[in-house]
């Protein structure tokens, strides 16, 4: 069963933009608004062929919420995870 129109445009957004010379490019708002990319966001980035898919990568912290006792909330919850998470591998290889 095929994918309607109406359907297609609602999901998808298309525009065409530049690559500067360090090869980066600038995702326009309405797309990062759609995408619900905001400021320090991550994404992931792959390729088939020729073609380049971006994915937005849930934070961490949503992953891991409930698991860690925290006494104090950290400015960035998604870094204290990688390093509470980074902590424990360590401890356990030792």
């Amino acid at each position: 069963m095929g994918i309607s129109v109406q359907m297609w445009e609602k999901t998808m957004s298309e525009t065409t933009i530049k690559v500067d010379e360090k090869g980066r490019v600038i995702i326009p708002k309405y797309i990062r608004e759609t995408a619900s990319i905001k400021k320090g966001s991550y994404v992931n980035i792959k390729t088939e062929g020729k073609t380049i898919i971006m994915e937005v990568v849930a934070p961490v912290a949503d992953k891991y919420f409930g698991i860690f006792k925290i006494n104090k909330w950290p400015e960035d919850m998604d870094e204290y995870a990688v390093e509470v998470m980074q902590k424990r591998w360590t401890d356990r290889a030792t």
